[in-house]
């Protein structure tokens, strides 16, 4: 039996595995890979596979041959986007990327099964899982990207913050969760000495409210901090909410999951692992890339303009990492909101099952 991470008949590659590997990193030199086929090759994730890409059987005529990955408008999909800019280079390359505005139009791929893929927050993930939904958690690509935005220059640190009024985007959710758990660290009861605006609603809201000076202080997260910042440069992060969290917990925040089907993992493991070396691979490209990356996220609509997707990228804190590696960190994570908010996660905490393998 054939390790997932192991494939098969390696001096044989067909045509459409030549093309998984050259995003996947195992051909680095596009003449090289060129020169296996005649076939025009292109920087592209490619789902249509042979068996020696699938490190199994052949599949039969009745099995999927096109496949959906859902992620989010923002540091999910910008940490991608080399791999969305690959697969916009070709006319059929038997894999969508939705690019989607609220992690809710995740969550509902996600349930109706029209997702293979998806990319959400890790607390939505938790909740899908203990639903009894068959996905499992494949990676944690972004570590956090919550800030605390302000004018005024005489805040300095938490203490600060006494008696205060702070705008958080809706009571009970990851944000308000975290922050709350922060302000209880650091010595503020977040019941009795600061006061908890919930006034907007979304995260677009309240960034809005933020760069219009009609809250004064606000929890944001990127990518909306940078286009906050854009907008008014009176502003800045007062709190780096992501290395708060670190001093505190002495693990980053895992803030965001990559999710796979069951069934995916079940019929097509050797495409899931190809899909897995690509987005990482392209979080990589990102991170020592910034200014080509930039002009990407530009391109495909996830940011406006490249100076705020340029200074985007280094606070949304993009890297890749397997989750069967960390699975301690992503337990004691979720044990902070099992604490404070049961229902935030599902009621309990994902067991050993959850983690892809």
């Amino acid at each position: 039996m054939m390790n997932r991470r192991q494939t098969s008949n390696k001096n044989l590659v067909s045509p459409g595995r030549q093309k998984l590997l050259l995003y996947s990193g195992e051909y680095k030199d596009f003449d090289q890979l060129c020169t296996m086929s005649k076939k025009p090759v292109l920087f592209i994730l490619v789902i249509i596979i042979v068996a020696a890409g699938c490190g199994g059987n052949a599949r039969n005529s009745e099995s999927k041959t096109s496949y959906t990955v859902a992620t989010l408008k923002g540091p999910s999909s910008m940490a991608m986007i080399r791999l969305i800019d690959s697969i916009n280079s070709t006319a059929d390359p038997g894999i969508r990327i939705d690019i989607l505005d609220e992690p809710t139009q995740v969550r509902k791929m996600v349930l109706d099964g029209s997702a293979d893929f998806a990319i959400l927050p890790t607390t939505t993930a938790a909740i899908i899982y203990n639903k009894d939904v068959d996905y499992k958690l494949i990676a944690i690509p972004v570590w956090g990207t919550l800030y605390l935005l302000g004018s005024d220059t005489a805040i300095t640190g938490w203490e600060d913050l006494r008696n205060k009024t702070v705008n958080v985007m809706g009571r009970g959710i990851t944000p308000d969760i975290m922050f709350r758990h922060l302000l209880q660290k650091n010595g503020i009861d977040p019941e009795k000495e600061i006061t908890l605006d919930y006034r907007f609603p979304s995260h677009i809201d309240l960034a809005n409210a933020v760069a219009s000076g009609q809250a004064k202080l606000g929890v944001v997260s990127e990518p909306q901090v940078s286009l906050v910042l854009s907008k008014n440069k009176d502003l800045r992060p007062i709190l780096d909410l992501n290395l708060e969290w670190s001093k505190q917990q002495e693990i980053p925040i895992a803030q965001t999951a990559f999710l796979c089907s069951g069934g995916m993992i079940k019929e097509n493991v050797g495409i899931v692992e190809q899909l897995i070396s690509a987005y990482e691979r392209s979080t990589l490209w990102v991170n020592e890339h910034p200014d080509s990356a930039a002009l990407l996220i530009v391109k495909y609509g996830i940011l406006p303009d490249y100076e705020v997707a340029l200074g985007s990228i280094p606070r949304s804190n993009l890297n890749f990492v397997r989750a069967d590696t960390i699975q301690s960190q992503i337990k004691e994570y979720f044990e902070i909101f099992y604490t404070m908010n049961p229902d935030i996660i599902g009621g309990k905490i994902p067991d050993e099952n959850f983690f892809y393998k």
